[in-house]
């Protein structure tokens, strides 16, 4: 709490916000205590999330750092819930001018603010997470629980994200990413941090602590790499230039922040190259660097604190007379798409970006790993996976991204890709298979990567969704749910709607690709001749689907396409009508491929089993033949006798 208080007060000073407002000030009080309140908010959040996160990636279940561990997740959440609420009710204070009170129209107001004002309702719901954190800890015995609670926790943070700076930007998507991704990494990174202090007090064994002081450092890892690339891409929106690091309030303190996370991740690289391979000798400096870096940490969030009650050097949101395009996504409408536009734009979406990153990055460093250790791995399964994430990567990032909102085929393309072209490259690449050959098992009852992946595969739930018949109706009446209900207009006009829709698409796409052609863990595969009736049955669904947009006269969501201003192009209905004849058409060559490659499987199979009934044969000295002439020379008695 130290570094917390003296990093928001060199903060809120240095960046302006201790000063009152000239034009509605909210008076000492509130403009202190509000800020404090956050900060210690958002340590306690830290704390348990990422404690939780901590306990599931790196404790034993059922032993005393386990217990203890989660114990202190508990209390953490239950801080997080009360500082949560007064937080909420400063806010409320300080827009309102409101004195508190205990009043029934106070109470009326108040609850107007928590259920229909957007900032009321994202902090509301950010308290909800922490009070149901701070029951649910308390029940978890296994390693799941312990997942699902970290979960929920981060799924606690999407309203955090959705506030704040990143709600008035009209790169919304970008900054609410940024945002997201930072309080991910800083979760990982602080919250881990103290699981760990406490898991260490809790083992005897050097090697023990030897062990989770090395899985923490891997976390850490992932947490600065996090934290460093999405304040990178938040500074690129609200900084804008260099000068403004130097010259406005905003910049300075986000240098001062900048500092003191590379000081951080030098404590962390020191951990990882000094200390972690020689922790018996070297346990007094391990703890002397626990020490500073918790001040240091401490330090990082009140500057963060600050930063996010600090007016912003740059404005991108658009002035003066709005056109349509602008007041219903923010932004201007881009120029009318050509061939060049196809290559050449680029609208990146930082999650995706990462995500795309990680998949070719870590697929490749198995590979390698698998090189080194004398093993082979197919060429192409390589090649496949990694034009499956480069074509995510395209869709997710380029023209798709740029245009999806303003043009309905554009929309109706980028899905047709993201469901059927993205997992028929992905799943030949066998990304479970090599995970589970290029990863050691551990030897503990931990579970790391691997063990969750492969536990994943395995559970019930999973062996359902990816049965056959069930991944087929999810992809085909996902068509019909998705555009002909609320879901629609929810991912068109919401950004945590359209990074559900791509994540839906790719899944759905994924589970039903698998069980045609795949060859990770899963369940029972259909024989090959029912596996193209399936293929045929699911997208002759698409075709009727696509057929029905093609025919239609009536605009969906004509308040979005319709009103969007569009002076080139299509009318939005002869628009919407192509996206129809993608969605009829675009299938084709998916479904040209995956009927190839089932049919290659058919006979390799084919063949397999020739081989194997041969080698049989010749293992019995072809004594499976000789029954067979034997066979043939009884019937031919037979036949004889009956003469």
């Amino acid at each position: 709490m130290l570094g917390l208080a003296l990093g928001l007060l060199v903060g809120m000073f240095v960046g302006g916000a201790a000063a009152p407002d000239e034009l509605a000030d909210m008076g000492d009080l509130l403009r202190w205590s509000a800020p404090s309140l956050r900060g210690i908010n958002d340590v306690a959040e830290a704390i348990t999330i990422g404690s939780l996160i901590f306990t599931a990636f790196a404790l034993v279940p059922g032993t005393k750092a386990f217990t203890s561990t989660l114990l202190a997740a508990a209390l953490s959440a239950g801080v997080w819930a009360l500082a949560g609420t007064a937080y909420l009710v400063t806010t409320y204070l300080a827009i309102t001018g409101s004195p508190l009170s205990l009043d029934q129209t106070f109470g009326d107001q108040f609850y107007i603010f928590v259920t229909d004002i957007q900032l009321g309702q994202m902090l509301a719901l950010n308290v909800l997470t922490a009070f149901a954190l701070a029951v649910l800890i308390l029940f978890v015995r296994k390693l799941f629980g312990a997942a699902a609670c970290a979960a929920i926790g981060l799924v606690g943070l999407i309203p955090v994200a959705l506030s704040g700076h990143a709600a008035g930007s009209a790169s919304h998507g970008m900054a609410v990413n940024s945002l997201g991704l930072h309080l991910v990494g800083i979760c990982i990174w602080v919250g881990g941090l103290v699981g760990l202090v406490i898991a260490l007090n809790k083992l005897d064994e050097v090697e023990d602590r030897k062990t989770i002081i090395t899985r923490y450092s891997s976390l850490a890892l992932v947490g600065f790499l996090l934290v460093a690339i999405s304040g990178y891409s938040s500074a690129q929106i609200r900084i804008g230039s260099i000068e403004n690091i130097f010259s406005t309030g905003y910049g300075q303190v986000a240098l001062l922040k900048t500092v003191s996370l590379l000081a951080l991740g030098f404590l962390g690289a020191l951990h990882r190259r000094k200390v972690i391979s020689n922790f018996k000798d070297k346990a007094k400096m391990f703890w002397n660097l626990i020490v500073v870096e918790v001040l240091i940490f401490g330090a990082a969030m009140g500057l963060g604190t600050a930063l996010a009650r600090t007016p912003v050097p740059i404005n991108d949101y658009p002035a003066g007379e709005l056109t349509p395009a602008e007041i219903l996504t923010g932004s201007k409408l881009p120029p009318e798409p050509t061939a060049l536009t196809w290559i050449t734009t680029f609208k990146p979406d930082l999650i995706w970006l990462l995500v795309t990153a990680a998949l070719a990055g870590f697929y490749l460093l198995g590979v390698r790993r698998l090189k080194q250790r004398g093993d082979s791995w197919s060429v192409g399964r390589t090649v496949s996976w990694l034009s499956g994430v480069a074509l995510l990567f395209y869709v997710t990032n380029g023209y798709f991204n740029a245009y999806e909102q303003y043009l309905f085929s554009a929309h109706m393309l980028a899905h047709m890709l993201l469901t059927m072209g993205v997992p028929v490259l992905l799943v030949p690449g066998a990304p479970v298979t090599l995970l589970a050959r290029a990863v050691a098992k551990r030897q503990d009852d931990s579970r790391g990567v691997r063990e969750w992946v492969l536990w994943a595969v395995h559970t019930k739930y999973a062996q359902f969704l990816s049965h056959p018949i069930v991944a087929a109706l999810l992809f085909a009446s996902s068509l019909v749910v998705f555009y002909f209900t609320p879901i629609f207009n929810w991912a068109t006009r919401e950004h945590v709607g359209h990074e559900w829709m791509i994540v839906h698409f790719v899944i759905t796409g994924y589970l039903f690709v698998q069980a045609l052609i795949g060859v990770d863990p899963g369940p029972k595969r259909f024989g090959y001749p029912q596996r193209l009736i399936l293929l045929i049955a699911t997208l002759a669904f698409h075709a009727f689907f696509g057929l029905a947009l093609m025919t239609g006269d009536t605009l969906l969501l004509a308040d979005w396409f319709g009103a969007m201003g569009r002076t080139w192009g299509a009318t939005p209905l002869q628009d919407q009508q192509a996206g129809g004849a993608i969605a009829w058409g675009i299938g084709e060559l998916p479904t040209a491929a995956l009927t190839i490659i089932v049919a290659i499987q058919w006979a390799r199979s084919d063949e397999r089993d020739a081989k194997r009934l041969d080698r049989a044969s010749d293992r019995s000295g072809n004594e499976d033949l000789s029954e067979y002439n034997r066979m043939l020379e009884r019937l031919a008695q037979r036949k004889e006798d009956s003469r």
